[in-house]
């Protein structure tokens, strides 16, 4: 039976030196993402490590300061069909604990391609995401103040929260398109149209 928390020697800077190993990680730059998809390890519990609604990682309670490390982390990250999030390396999978998404998309560019517009976002854990396809963008509206939230697909079931700022540098982005008969307000990257909410659902909200 699998330990419910994993302590003492499994303190995050062996797990780093683990994951380092596991990732080819040379001197904290990034190389091509490890393939956490198609390892299968065992998995051996939960460890106290959490990642804050802002994208703050903490380990036992206390920030992890470093940025490399960070990154280094993020980079062996899954979300399985369980909806927990792991941190997997070919020979064990351990949980962490995420309060909203696992990165934040803290900057947005705006070009154009073969006359469609492309919106490309960086990460706070510097994954450059292009919009589209394969990368959607979703909106929830969430809490009292019904506070409209996007999330932009990462990687396997990973997403990045778009912080407030380009949220609004987004929106300021959005057009109406009729989509199942029904007026919609969206924005457009790449020749995809992702629908922000209904149009008169947005007229109710600014009124």
């Amino acid at each position: 039976m699998a330990t419910e928390e994993i302590r003492g020697a499994s303190d995050a800077a062996s797990l780093a030196a683990l994951i380092s190993r596991a990732a080819g990680d040379a001197g904290g730059r990034k190389k091509n993402l490890p393939p956490v998809d198609g390892w299968n390890p065992p998995f051996c519990g939960d460890i106290d490590m959490e990642i804050r609604s802002d994208g703050t990682w903490f380990y036992m309670g206390t920030p992890i300061g470093r940025a490399p490390l960070v990154r280094l982390f993020s980079t062996v990250l899954r979300k399985d069909a369980d909806q927990k999030t792991y941190l997997v390396t070919p020979v064990e999978k351990v949980g962490i604990r995420v309060v909203d998404a696992p990165f934040i998309a803290v900057e947005m560019s705006v070009t154009e391609r073969e006359g469609k517009r492309v919106l490309t976002f960086r990460t706070n854990v510097g994954d450059v995401v292009e919009a589209g396809r394969e990368h959607p963008i979703r909106f929830i509206i969430r809490g009292e103040n019904d506070e409209l939230k996007p999330y932009l697909h990462v990687r396997g079931r990973l997403e990045a929260l778009v912080t407030r700022a380009v949220m609004y540098d987004l929106v300021e982005l959005g057009e109406t398109a009729v989509i199942a008969g029904r007026e919609m307000f969206c924005v457009r990257s790449g020749g995809t149209i992702f629908p922000v909410m209904p149009l008169a659902e947005l007229d109710a909200l600014t009124r």
